[in-house]
Formats: C-alpha cells, structure tokens, sequence
C-alpha cells in the first residue's frame, strides 16, 4: 500500500486569510497528486494570538472553521489533517487535531494532552490539556494516529499509537527554535519511527520562531523527506510495505515485555 503525503509548511498568511490558505495548499497538493495533506499547529490562527484572543476565535467542531476545511477536502478529493482550537464551554479552548477525509467527513479528533510549559511559554495559560489519546483512524492508506508538538517528547503516545495498529504517527508542530531544538526535532521524529516501527510525519509551522524543516521518517528511521526552510509544500512517497519489512527483521513488538513496565 503506497500514499502520497503532503506536508503544507505554512506560516500565518500575509493577509490574515486562513481558510485561504488552506484552499492554496490543497489545490497545489492535489494537482501533485496527493492523497492526505496535513497542516501544521496553529493553523486556524492569522497571525500568534493572547490567551483571550484564542478564547474569541475558538470554535466548535461542527464550526464555520471546521467546515470550510471539511468542503475544501471534498472539493480537492483529499484527506486533510489540521489544527483548530475548539471551544470548550468549561474553560480554556482545546488545541484540538482533526482528520477529515476526501468526501468531508470529520472522521478523527485529537486534543492535545501534553501541554508546552517550558522556555518562558505557557501553553496551559491559554488552553486546556486534553484527556485521552487519540483512536487511530483507518483510512484507505493505512491507520493514521495523531499527537501534537510537544507531545513528540513524550515516547508513551507513540507506543500506543503503534499498540494501537497505527501506520503512520502525524504530528502538527509550532516546535520552537532555540538552541539543539531543530537537532531534537529531528532526532525525537527518527527515534519514534525506529522505536515503534511506523512512519512518523511532523509538519512545522513556517516563521523565524519555528525550526520548519517539516519531515518524514519512515521504520527504519530514514529521512524520506528534503530539508527544506520556508513556506512550502513538502511531498513523500510512503510505502507501507516498509513497516512489514521493519518489523519482520526487527521483532520489537514480539519480544516486549509489558508485564515488566510502568
């Protein structure tokens, strides 16, 4: 089983219009023709917003936001993988993950658990944490699971991802730069490919404050992806058969002993 993944590199647009820069992305993804095309976080932002600025902007999953994405899935037949923030009538608004597939259906939602507190940001000061892992979502290019930015350092949600039958772990990023960042980036991305044996994407937001460079690793931990800075949309080849072939060589999953762990 083969996909083609489309990685939208993107930044806050010029002129504040997210939704259209969502049907940019997604035209050029699909004339290339790809099959999923996943945004990074932050992306029903028009530029970096306060903490009651997101508060005003959040939506509902069955939003104005939510559906425009949801028709222009549809409109490009492609699956389209995102970020919005969704209200949350008990609180702060949730940094929420979605999947949408090529007929617009919201076929998966994720609401990031691990909250950035950490370098002077305080995620928690402006949204709530979620509470459960995402259920991976089948699609006809395998099982696709979700995490969120900060979520890449914490190896217990890949576990379960790939537990859980996950094909490829997608995560959107405004992964902060600053010093060994980008190296943590890459090497976080490599290590919960090779560990877990399954594909891992994570597509940066695009700015002077982000590390970019927008990867995938494939289960043996190669980069199939160029380096590439800048807003862009990045593509790969994946072939599942990769994983297969990992985890014949490689049987990590036969020889675990869970009985032995936390």
């Amino acid at each position: 089983m083969k996909l083609t993944l489309g990685l939208a590199q993107s930044g806050y647009p010029a002129d504040g219009d997210v939704l259209a820069q969502v049907e940019t992305y997604a035209a050029k993804a699909a004339s290339n023709g790809a099959d999923v095309l996943a945004f990074p976080e932050a992306l029903m932002c028009p530029r970096p917003l306060r903490a009651p600025e997101l508060l005003k902007l959040a939506e509902p999953l069955d939003g104005p936001f939510m559906q425009a994405v949801s028709n222009t899935a549809a409109r490009h037949d492609l699956w389209i993988v995102g970020t919005m923030y969704e209200a949350n009538p008990n609180g702060a608004p949730y940094n929420t993950a979605f999947v949408v597939d090529s007929t617009g259906a919201l076929c998966g939602t994720y609401r990031k658990c691990h909250l950035y507190d950490a370098h002077g940001v305080f995620e928690s000061r402006r949204t709530s944490a979620g509470s459960a892992l995402m259920r991976p979502v089948c699609t006809p290019f395998g099982i696709l699971a979700l995490g969120i930015c900060y979520d890449l350092r914490f190896p217990e949600l890949a576990r379960q991802a790939a537990i859980d039958g996950a094909d490829l772990l997608l995560l959107p990023a405004c992964w902060y730069d600053g010093p060994q960042k980008p190296e943590h980036w890459e090497t976080l991305l490599r290590a919960r490919a090779i560990e877990n044996e399954l594909f891992v994407a994570g597509v940066c937001h695009a700015g002077s404050k982000f590390v970019e460079h927008s990867l995938v690793a494939d289960p043996l931990g190669r980069i199939v992806t160029p380096h590439v800075q800048g807003e862009t949309l990045i593509l790969a080849q994946i072939d599942m058969s990769t994983k297969r072939d990992a985890r014949t060589n490689m049987p990590v999953f036969e020889h675990r002993r869970p009985e032995l762990y936390c």
